[in-house]
């Protein structure tokens, strides 16, 4: 079982994650924020990954650091239980539609993190969450998991339906880039035989 368990504490926030890349899609969250618990369980349940998230952070000045955070601890999680990476897909990309958006979503599990994110809001919020925050949950995740991550929304009108897009199509790169290859056995999916740096 690729399990791992991060536990994050800062001035700003306090975070505990758990994830089990071989589940599915059991999830349990709460962030205090609820776009992103929505969003969250969105990962979990179309990557097949079951996911714990349990944060407190000062919401009470605003969702940055704990949006953040989360990314961030999220990212961590993934990156330990995939250990040396042996044997995983390693590449996977995806079209994520939802109503009349649709977003591309594409993935190295590299070790060597890298963000692109072409995506446009019409609103500067979807309910209480800034849109600007979504960018930063990516980022962190992205920078935190070793993964070169490129996320564009090809078109879309409305902003829930874009954000969704996107988690949807993150949750369907990570369901294969992690996915054990059968025909790798236990190498290393890199002719230098190590993923990073």
């Amino acid at each position: 079982m690729r399990t791992a368990t991060i536990s994050r504490t800062t001035k700003e926030t306090s975070i505990h994650v758990e994830v089990n890349l071989d589940g599915t899609g059991v999830y349990d969250i709460s962030t205090g924020i609820g776009f992103l618990d929505h969003m969250l369980e969105q990962l979990s349940r179309h990557s097949l990954i079951d996911l714990k998230v349990q944060a407190k952070g000062d919401l009470h000045i605003d969702f940055h650091h704990t949006t953040e955070d989360c990314g961030i601890a999220v990212g961590q999680a993934i990156d330990k239980a995939l250990g040396e990476k042996r044997g995983i897909t390693r590449y996977a990309d995806a079209l994520s539609p939802m109503d009349e958006t649709l977003t591309r979503v594409a993935m190295d599990l590299s070790g060597r993190p890298y963000f692109i994110w072409k995506v446009e809001f019409t609103k500067p919020k979807l309910g209480e969450m800034d849109t600007e925050l979504f960018r930063e949950w990516f980022q962190a995740f992205a920078m935190n998991s070793g993964a070169t991550l490129h996320i564009e929304t090809l078109y879309g009108i409305n902003n829930h339906h874009i954000v969704e897009s996107c988690y949807k199509g993150l949750a369907r790169v990570l369901r294969e880039a992690t996915s054990i290859d059968p025909r790798k056995g236990d190498s290393v999916p890199s002719t230098k035989g190590q993923l990073g740096g």
